[in-house]
């Protein structure tokens, strides 16, 4: 005699379980690096001076040379200081002293125009730095031209000179553009301290912004992980036909 029976339910396709821990597990990854980076946003607002800035040591430069450049320095904005203005940016602090005793100049310019003024005379650009424990290296450029008094150029879209510690503030600024440090009258041998500081006053915003939004990819990776590596209940809707059996 043949009883009908009915079979087990068709396994469920491994294919969108597998797709589902997959993705949990990019999603994971994207997390923790949206995690890292506004922890580090956060830990970076709280290491903010008095005013605002955070600030590296004051550091000796010294060179032979009229002038101590820095590389270029290539902004690319993206027109996005047009729309929400460049103060959102941040500015750059730059504090400079002579360590022997001459006056001093510091200026931030377009590098075209700083290439211009310092082509033809001896000055050294900074190509690299470190600060554990600090070290600079140059790269010298040889010449004979002297160079006039750098106050007397109108290039400088910021600039300090005079006896004493100088200060000047930058709002940033999409462009390519250049850091120069040299002695007041532009005689060779220069000799600074020099202190950088950066005022961002977006990361406090920021990272809680990245904490919030890792905190929601996390949910979303923690549900991607339940429903791929869930056990399916087997509802009995849609069972296959009663298979024959003889008795």
């Amino acid at each position: 005699m043949d009883t009908p029976t009915t079979g087990p339910p068709p396994s469920r396709s491994s294919g969108g379980r597998i797709a589902a821990i997959v993705a949990s597990g990019v999603l994971g990854l994207f997390a923790f690096g949206l995690f890292a980076t506004g922890a580090a946003a956060l830990w970076g607002d709280s290491k903010k001076d008095e005013h605002g800035y955070i600030s590296t040591g004051s550091e000796r430069y010294a060179t032979s040379t009229r002038a101590l450049t820095s590389e270029n320095l290539d902004l690319d904005l993206d027109g996005v200081d047009k729309l929400i203005g460049s103060d959102s940016f941040g500015e750059v602090r730059l504090d400079v002293a002579s360590r022997d005793g001459k006056p001093v100049f510091v200026g931030i310019a377009p590098t075209r125009e700083v290439a211009q003024y310092l082509r033809g005379s001896a000055h050294a650009v900074v190509t690299d730095v470190d600060y554990s424990p600090f070290h600079a290296d140059y790269s010298e450029r040889r010449g004979e031209r002297e160079l006039a008094p750098p106050a007397s150029k109108r290039f400088w879209d910021v600039s300090a000179h005079g006896a004493g510690a100088q200060t000047l503030t930058w709002d940033v600024q999409d462009g390519d553009w250049s850091v120069v440090v040299m002695n007041a009258d532009g005689s060779p041998g220069v000799d600074a301290g020099v202190k950088a500081g950066a005022e961002l006053s977006f990361l406090d915003e920021a990272g809680w912004v990245l904490l919030g939004t890792g905190l929601l990819a996390l949910a979303g990776a923690g549900a991607l992980l339940y429903a791929g590596a869930r056990p399916r209940r087997y509802s009995g809707h849609g069972a296959p036909a009663p298979v024959p059996t003889t008795a």
